[in-house]
């Protein structure tokens, strides 16, 4: 680590309070640029804007580094100049005059209706004890598009099965009303009389759990353990579709999308505070149709004639 690094470094952990991971997380992004520097023959108080964006250009085409790392990178670089620039270390900040590379916008995943079907089909077919609890689960998330904390966080009062409507509380505790299927009520209603009574004797805490949904120990489901359990999803029913709770939150909005619905209602469905924010699935509608178009019409692959 060379002496302006070092001073940095000193500066972020005594002056700025910053953790230790933090910082090191800097040091690693200054020490890559350092690395290309020295390589190029370039002083670090001679680097230029086109210096800059050939380090970019490196790290995104040859080192596959995604825009969103380059922007970090770049956002602690210009800090680390900045210092060095208030230090007399350099006579100006090239990094002000070079723009990060703008994010790529990752469009969320989601499953045709027949991969959901097949899924939740196989799955069902299952024979080990943790199958009706697995069934409810992938049932409830489709059904009704919560986030994997709020699935997490349901308790048995939240849920009315006269109506079918579920008491969600969202990000900041906002509270909304979501509707459920009646296959994901006759899955949740099988789970909770035959399966959950047995997994709740495992819990020998005094106060017992009273999340709707448990893990195999009687004890309440965190997003870590759901994660998990779709995973193993995965592995015992031989679908590897990269299975996690969003991605059946996005199938649910997207298929909602595909078949009608407005855009204002899947807002409200997902507790999003934006409607930019659902906004995404637009362009995923669109993808799918796309992908179906070039699937089934027979001149849609077919090369132009010169």
């Amino acid at each position: 680590m060379n002496k302006p690094e070092q001073e940095y470094c000193e500066h972020l952990r005594l002056e700025r309070n910053y953790s230790g991971q933090t910082i090191d997380s800097y040091r690693r992004d200054i020490d890559k640029f350092f690395e290309y520097i020295n390589k190029e023959g370039v002083l670090f108080d001679k680097v230029d804007a086109q210096i800059i964006r050939d380090f970019l250009t490196v790290e995104i085409q040859d080192n596959d580094i995604s825009h969103r790392s380059c922007q970090r990178r770049m956002s602690a670089l210009r800090s680390f100049y900045d210092f060095l620039l208030a230090k007399n270390y350099v006579a100006d900040n090239p990094f002000r005059f070079v723009h990060s590379p703008k994010s790529e916008i990752k469009f969320p995943k989601a499953l045709y209706l027949e991969e959901v079907t097949t899924l939740f089909d196989d799955n069902a077919k299952r024979t080990d004890e943790l199958t009706k609890r697995d069934q409810a689960i992938l049932e409830l998330l489709y059904a009704s598009g919560m986030r994997a904390s709020e699935l997490c966080g349901l308790t048995i009062r939240q849920i009315d099965y006269k109506t079918r409507m579920i008491r969600v509380f969202g990000k900041g505790k906002k509270e909304r009303l979501v509707p459920f299927s009646r296959t994901a009520e006759a899955a949740m209603k099988t789970y909770y009389a035959s399966l959950r009574p047995t997994l709740l004797e495992r819990n020998h805490a005094d106060v017992k759990s009273d999340r709707f949904f448990l893990n195999h120990s009687g004890q309440s489901l965190t997003v870590r353990g759901l994660e998990y359990i779709l995973k193993t999803v995965e592995s015992k029913t031989g679908h590897f579709c990269g299975l996690h709770p969003h991605e059946l939150r996005h199938t649910f909005a997207t298929h909602l999308l595909e078949n009608g619905a407005d855009l204002r209602l899947i807002q409200e469905l997902l507790g999003h505070e934006s409607i930019n924010t659902t906004q995404v699935y637009t362009h995923v509608s669109q993808q799918a149709m796309k992908n179906q178009y070039e699937l089934y019409f027979p001149r849609a692959k077919k090369k132009s004639v010169k």
